[in-house]
């Protein structure tokens, strides 16, 4: 995949990562949690299979296939032209799929219309995301339950990276505006397991600045490193 222009809708919060570099992005999906156990956590708490899915922020529909696996429908919305042409290509032979170019903030969805709504390190990240908050409250369905999958900046290896590279992130500040908003957390830990140690590189590259990259690629060997995520969740 080319290096992405510019010509997100408008409000759309960018993403450096996979907007800049979507085949390296691509790499990052296939090794991140390779034993599924974010999945697993979030079937702990409810279930999409017969139900009608919404994949906020879903980038080039890595996960769409996924949820259709079960599901009833899947909406996948996603803000920037490209990566919302590329995940209708990916699912174009997948009739329960359905990808709409939108943001967060601004749902192009009926009223209460979903079941299980889930956004994968895609404009959730704490305070200043209370609009998009607001449309969960009106899209998802009554008894249904949204999921926001973020980072968590206090454990792991790559927690660790992570809390270097941003260190004006307060991951305590972060807890604290999910719980006052009625939000739980399931703490999760997985691992990001690369086929090669050119690809670990590529990875870690696009999601820390350069200095705390390099830094942090010349401490640890191998293509592989533990990982560690929260999963945030809401019944409504």
């Amino acid at each position: 995949m080319p290096r992405l222009d510019p010509g997100p809708l408008p409000g759309a919060v960018p993403s450096p990562n996979i907007w800049g570099h979507p085949q390296v992005y691509e790499t990052e999906n296939r090794a991140l949690d390779p034993d599924g156990r974010i999945e697993q956590a979030m079937r702990s708490v409810d279930t999409w299979a017969g139900r009608d899915v919404l994949d906020l922020g879903c980038g080039t529909g890595f996960h769409l296939p996924r949820w259709a696996a079960d599901a009833r429908t899947v909406t996948g919305v996603e803000p920037h032209p490209d990566l919302a042409a590329a995940a209708r290509r990916r699912t174009a032979r997948i009739p329960a799929v359905t990808v709409l170019s939108g943001t967060a903030q601004a749902v192009p969805l009926p009223d209460r219309s979903v079941d299980v709504a889930q956004a994968r390190w895609a404009y959730f990240f704490g305070p200043g995301c209370e609009p998009g908050l607001a449309e969960l409250d009106r899209v998802v369905r009554p008894g249904g339950t949204a999921f926001v999958i973020d980072n968590d900046a206090r454990r792991s290896t790559f927690g660790g990276w992570f809390r270097r590279g941003y260190p004006a992130l307060d991951p305590d500040a972060v807890e604290r505006f999910w719980s006052r908003h009625g939000w739980q957390r399931i703490p999760v830990d997985i691992v990001l397991r690369c086929r090669s140690r050119e690809d670990l590189e590529a990875v870690v590259r696009i999601e820390l600045p350069g200095a705390v990259a390099d830094a942090a690629l010349a401490a640890h060997d191998g293509a592989e490193v533990d990982y560690a995520v929260n999963l945030w969740w809401r019944r409504f």
